[in-house]
């Protein structure tokens, strides 16, 4: 009887306990990571990003958290890419806290969404050779068709050829093959010039091309909006005292719901000033379902939350109320309102 009562204890805390030796591994794993994190962080961001999809963050929350540690991120360019993100010199010196001066990330041709890896190696390739002079250069050279162009203006990867996106996707599809009746028949006509897109509209542009956005953050737009309506940002909150109510929105980056957790919801908010980690309780989680499941852009009415036993580091939000504003995505562009 008391072997087997043993057993039992043994068998329930095997549902949610590590073995040391499990235990040990991930922490050594923690470790490292931390340690490159804090003193290679333009290495670590570029390795992170070389190895998407992982974990449960994406490579526009890795970006952000990156270049708010100093970390320079440089675009996405077909005279400058590969196919991974690699390393350069920066471009500016910007302070990081290892006080060492770090590399900067160039975005990798990985990054643009619909482009097959052997296209970026050929671009890769022919460019050792001699860079670029003008997009119809590079499909020439590259032997690129209409997806391949239209997948690199989308992303915004063309810019040293034609300039703003909206001048790269009209130089892109104007490069289809003449019908036959007119192959050969010289053009005189002048290029047609377009204005560039409103900033707003470009973010809206790079989420759905790369999946993140080197220009300011979506809620940058609409802070004037959401501080109307008394919502602060992860910044406004950061030093606030403990048991304050307080009002929070973000565009949601993740969603946990651990089976060890009793139905408790952890959510990550995330606007242009950082990150904001809140905790739904079962009750609100089944009283405000459809917004915590459905919004991209969620409010959170709530009380803040700081451990005094890690001198006010750790802090949550502690939600008692959820809104779906997502709608309010809407006035960034009638294109896409896509951010996730």
């Amino acid at each position: 009887e008391f072997a087997d009562g043993l057993f039992k204890q043994i068998e329930g805390f095997g549902e949610y306990g590590f073995p040391e030796s499990h235990a040990a591994s991930f922490a050594l794993l923690v470790y490292v990571s931390c340690w490159l994190k804090r003193h290679e962080p333009a290495c670590f961001l570029a390795a992170m990003l070389n190895s998407q999809p992982l974990g449960f963050y994406g490579p526009s929350q890795l970006v952000q958290d990156a270049r708010r540690h100093g970390v320079e991120v440089l675009p996405l360019d077909v005279n400058h890419s590969d196919w991974d993100c690699t390393l350069e010199p920066p471009a500016h010196a910007l302070p990081s806290p290892s006080h060492q001066p770090q590399p900067a990330i160039r975005l990798g041709l990985r990054m643009v969404s619909g482009l097959r890896q052997e296209v970026a190696q050929r671009i890769a390739t022919e460019r050792l050779r001699t860079r670029f002079e003008s997009t119809h250069d590079l499909a020439h050279r590259c032997a690129l068709d209409a997806a391949d162009l239209k997948a690199l203006a989308s992303a915004d990867a063309l810019h040293s050829l034609s300039g703003h996106r909206r001048q790269q996707v009209w130089d892109a599809s104007a490069l289809h093959a003449a019908p036959a009746l007119f192959r050969g028949v010289p053009v005189a006509e002048e290029a047609l010039v377009l204005p560039a897109a409103h900033e707003a509209q470009e973010v809206v542009f790079d989420y759905a091309a790369t999946g993140l956005s080197l220009r300011r953050h979506p809620l940058a737009f609409l802070r004037g909006q959401l501080s109307a309506q008394k919502l602060l940002s992860a910044a406004q909150m950061r030093d606030l005292p403990h048991g304050r109510l307080v009002r929070a929105c973000g565009i949601v980056t993740m969603r946990q719901q651990p089976q060890t957790a009793k139905g408790v919801v952890f959510v990550t908010l995330e606007d242009e000033s950082g990150s904001v980690n809140v905790i739904v309780w079962k009750a609100v989680k089944e009283a405000f379902r459809d917004a915590l499941y459905r919004a991209r852009l969620l409010a959170v009415y709530g009380v803040w939350q700081r451990d005094a036993d890690h001198g006010g580091q750790v802090r949550h939000l502690i939600a008692k109320r959820l809104v779906d504003m997502t709608p309010l995505l809407g006035d960034l562009s009638a294109d896409s309102r896509d951010f996730r």
